[in-house]
């Protein structure tokens, strides 16, 4: 560290943050993996409820893709 080397009271400041913050970013990295893994528990549990109904939410895509298309206009021809 700086403090080993300069010996003096700003790097040693300086050394003790870094410590500080290292820590905490190991504090920050443990919440996200306990959130990613309840993230994933609940993941699983609404795929369980969707799958039971897998049919008819295919059809709901189907009607839904259905009805984001433009309708087709049917035009006169102009002339003869």
């Amino acid at each position: 560290m700086a403090a080993n080397t300069l010996n003096s009271e700003v790097a040693i400041d300086a050394s003790i943050m870094i410590v500080r913050v290292f820590v905490r970013l190991k504090a920050i990295a443990q919440e996200h993996a306990d959130l990613k893994t309840r993230l994933q528990l609940l993941e699983q549990k609404v795929a369980k409820g969707f799958s039971e109904h897998a049919e008819e939410l295919q059809e709901i895509r189907f009607v839904l893709a259905k009805l984001e298309q433009p309708p087709e206009i049917k035009r006169r021809r102009l002339g003869f």
